[in-house]
């Protein structure tokens, strides 16, 4: 399949500068665009996309998701106002996640997807929770994404939270979603949820499965604090002694208290850590500061939203007081879910595109492009999304479900979740 973008702008050769003309975009083998002379040529099992003069760039990725969480929008009240961030999950998330069922596992997939798909967002990392339901999740979740036309990597949040049954039960789940030949990661919720035989059962997955582990690390000092209470270490030197860091595709999320020892042992891993702005703020445990991190960051959402203009820019306000990031920087964390799919064959460069209607009232090219994302560009501008070939939202539309069906099985299904929160059903 492949796709001709008409009146099209892009960013084109090495110094960024604004090309006007046709594009072609996933031809064989994928990955492939390339200018073509005429607009009338024809093309094959594909269509043409009327860009009327929009700019052209490549797909966003979402480092750090929750899809779990999209029924949450407007839930009932917890039972008291939750006092710190621990209570923060027991009261709410805790409550939530436990009174999934199938049927809301999969509204919740959908509406993420669609939300992500008309942001622009074409590929997702996920951390899933659901220990009601455990059984078949992955599944679900991977037919709602594919549906839509949204890529991803998932992951079960593992814990011992909820006993050995459910521990085990997400544990057997995670191993055979990764014997089916699907890409996936070894989730775990975080190191003081974690204790030590779970932990090594965890990493013993990952590494006969060639992959890594993802999770969250130091979000708030509890982490901290109950990790070195429990085993007597800090969280990233746990999981270093486990072999955490060392596993291809780790991914860190969060990662706000940690002293310089820690981000030494991050900064020579291979791990990756992801930034999740907004949450952070959401949650008040603190404020992200890339120093002494090294260069494999990459931005979240960690299920406040699925729009990644919106992360970036967030990322790049509230650090003006901590790191002081340059738009080009933030760019490069935005970016960073680029190298580290296509470093694990999950999404070939270039393969997926982005049409915004962004008609800049001055000069844009390759130098100034990070000023304009981050001060001009907003999801609205999204006209047309193309991945690999496929069409997947065509004039703001998503292209490949009928929205309005989606929204009316969700709004069911929170229902039914709200209802269960209300009688206590946790």
């Amino acid at each position: 399949m492949s796709v001709l973008l008409t009146n099209a702008v892009s960013l084109d050769g090495p110094a960024g500068v604004a090309r006007r003309g046709t594009l072609r975009a996933g031809g064989p083998g994928g990955g492939s665009v390339e200018w073509i002379d005429g607009a009338e040529e024809s093309v094959r099992d594909g269509e043409v996309l009327d860009c009327h003069g929009g700019l052209v760039v490549p797909a966003f990725g979402c480092g750090h998701h929750h899809a779990y969480s999209a029924l949450a929008r407007g839930m009932p009240a917890p039972p008291r106002v939750p006092r710190g961030f621990a209570e923060i999950l027991e009261l709410v998330w805790w409550r939530l996640d436990r009174v999934l069922d199938p049927a809301m596992i999969e509204a919740s997939a959908l509406v993420t997807a669609i939300a992500c798909a008309r942001a622009g967002v074409t590929f997702v990392i996920d951390h899933h929770s659901s220990p009601g339901a455990v059984r078949g999740s992955l599944e679900t979740i991977t037919a709602a994404f594919d549906r839509v036309g949204v890529r991803h990597l998932l992951c079960i949040e593992l814990s011992d939270r909820d006993g050995e049954s459910v521990r085990d039960a997400g544990l057997a789940e995670t191993a055979a979603y990764l014997e089916s030949g699907r890409p996936a990661l070894v989730g775990l919720h975080a190191s003081f949820t974690v204790g030590d035989t779970l932990l090594e059962r965890a990493v013993a997955l990952a590494r006969r499965s060639g992959t890594g582990v993802h999770l969250h690390v130091a979000e708030d000092p509890v982490d901290q604090e109950r990790t070195l209470e429990r085993h007597g270490v800090r969280v990233v030197e746990r999981l270093h002694r486990a072999g955490v860091l060392d596993l291809p595709g780790t991914i860190l999320a969060h990662c706000l208290h940690l002293n310089d020892a820690e981000r030494r042992l991050v900064a020579d891993s291979p791990a990756w850590v992801v930034q999740n702005t907004e949450s952070n703020q959401a949650n008040a445990v603190g404020r992200f500061d890339a120093r002494g991190l090294g260069d494999r960051i990459m931005l979240g959402t960690d299920g406040m939203h699925s729009d990644m203009i919106r992360a970036a820019r967030a990322a790049y306000l509230a650090g003006q007081a901590v790191d002081a990031p340059s738009p080009e920087a933030i760019l490069g964390r935005l970016r960073a879910v680029d190298r580290y799919a296509a470093g694990r064959g999950l999404r070939p460069a270039g393969d997926d595109l982005v049409v915004l209607d962004y008609d800049p009232p001055t000069p844009v090219d390759g130098g100034n492009w990070p000023a304009h994302l981050l001060y001009g560009v907003t999801s609205c501008q999204v006209r047309h999304v193309v991945v690999s070939g496929r069409v997947v939202v065509r004039d703001g539309v998503v292209a490949t479900v009928d929205e309005a069906a989606v929204m009316a099985f969700a709004r069911e299904q929170a229902e039914r979740l709200w209802e269960r929160l209300r009688r206590g059903d946790v």
